[in-house]
């Protein structure tokens, strides 16, 4: 069914949630995503031209996307239509295109689609809307908590402008709850309230850039609490009560979940120990499987370490181990262990330098036959082939080396390992 967007999402009524109520209805009421929205910026000049084109709202919860777009919708000269990625079927879509032309045609009204949680649209929902795009007849808004790229399939994104969305400031959460606070019209501004800085601070803090859950709290706190001659005083302890749990951005299966150990990894590369074992902890207090993390850890500890001190495989391996012995909330311990070891140890990538280099020449070159002194000679009548009968064993010379071939001819002289000089990644190899 089609439905005026914000004709019943965005009720100002006061029975509708602060948050809610809290919408910006212009550009200048909007709170946050500067880089965006600032001063001769892109997206700000097409709404204020009334010039949007198809575009992707992509960023985390509370940033603004839905409220950017009842921005559009009230500035826009176009029909606005919502519709649901979950419950609007192809046929209900197909219905809205059709009205869309027949607009059009007798009106040369154009109309803006706008779909929130975009992502959820199945490959048969996105193919329908492809032709009315590409043919002028909507202009469409998907708005998403998802990565896009992964995600929305890459003919609707090559028709769409992807703008992504931040987390907001501490200031521009404490600007939101202000507004909220003093607004007599939508928000709190007929209730005398006093709140403690602490407790104001408290909601900044576990707000974690969501202005949404921010005012939640706010809302909450102020209609919970009894008023002490005349005025609703919210301390600390209210405060607490209102936004109970620090809220951790992380999704399994987003992108957000690589992000965060992209940082962990990014970090003990960078020998940084403080923000690795930061990194570490917001993946284990945010329920992230143990093992994932400790995958990581294992391979870093050969692709950064490596050679330049060996002994941080080692206790990349004692700490997966200590997980499968003793689990969780102990095994922390070992594996913090090894992210100080892989932070704190010299770094060396020619592990991985070297092997990549291998693989890529063996991918793209000509596989030359094991030399004939290299080959197995103890299966019987190997050495009828003269197999292993020229192989000069290294322990039988000074310094147990020995010049000898170990290459085929197609790879003779070939180089994949370059000693990096750091820690104990030097001198190996001959003499």
């Amino acid at each position: 069914m089609e439905m005026d967007l914000f004709s019943a999402t965005f009720d100002s009524n006061k029975t509708a949630p602060l948050a809610d109520r809290m919408r910006p209805r212009t550009i200048d009421e909007f709170i946050g995503q500067e880089e965006i929205l600032g001063p001769g910026k892109l997206l700000r000049r097409a709404i204020e031209a009334d010039r949007v084109s198809s575009l992707i709202l992509y960023g985390p919860p509370g940033t603004g996307k839905t409220s950017l777009a009842q921005v559009i919708a009230n500035k826009t000269t176009s029909h606005f239509v919502r519709i649901n990625a979950v419950s609007s079927g192809v046929k209900e879509i197909r219905e809205i295109l059709e009205k869309a032309q027949e607009r059009l045609h007798h009106y040369t009204q154009k109309t803006l689609v706008f779909c929130d949680e975009v992502h959820r649209f199945n490959k048969g929902q996105q193919d329908v809307l492809l032709p009315p795009i590409e043919r002028g007849i909507i202009t469409f808004i998907g708005a998403t908590t998802e990565n896009p790229y992964f995600e929305i399939n890459s003919a609707l994104l090559s028709r769409s402008t992807i703008f992504r969305l931040s987390l907001l400031s501490d200031q521009e959460i404490r600007i939101g709850l202000e507004k909220a606070l003093e607004d007599k019209e939508r928000g709190l501004g007929n209730y005398r309230t006093e709140i403690y800085p602490e407790a104001f601070q408290h909601w900044i803090d576990h707000a974690a850039g969501d202005l949404r859950r921010a005012l939640n709290a706010l809302e909450l706190a102020v209609l919970t609490t009894s008023p002490q001659t005349s005025i609703r005083k919210i301390d600390l302890e209210t405060a607490k009560e209102s936004i109970q749990e620090r809220h951790f951005r992380f999704d399994k299966g987003g992108d957000n979940h690589y992000d965060i150990i992209s940082a962990m990894i990014k970090s003990m590369r960078g020998s940084d120990p403080d923000a690795a074992l930061y990194w570490l902890a917001v993946l284990l207090e945010s329920g992230e499987d143990p093992r994932f993390i400790m995958r990581r850890i294992l391979v870093h500890a050969s692709e950064d370490v490596g050679l330049a001190d060996p002994t941080a495989m080692l206790q990349a391996h004692a700490a997966a181990n200590a997980l499968e012995w003793v689990g969780l909330p102990e095994a922390r311990i070992p594996m913090a262990q090894a992210v100080l070891a892989i932070s704190t140890a010299p770094k060396s990538n020619s592990v991985v330098m070297a092997i990549d280099q291998a693989m890529e020449h063996v991918r793209k070159t000509k596989v030359g036959p094991v030399p004939s002194h290299l080959r197995d000679a103890h299966y019987p009548g190997a050495k009828n082939f003269g197999h292993g009968s020229q192989y000069l064993y290294p322990h039988s010379y000074p310094g147990n080396w020995v010049k000898q071939d170990y290459l085929p001819e197609e790879a003779k002289g070939i180089k994949f390992y370059e000693s990096s000089g750091k820690g104990t990644d030097k001198n190996r190899g001959k003499p």
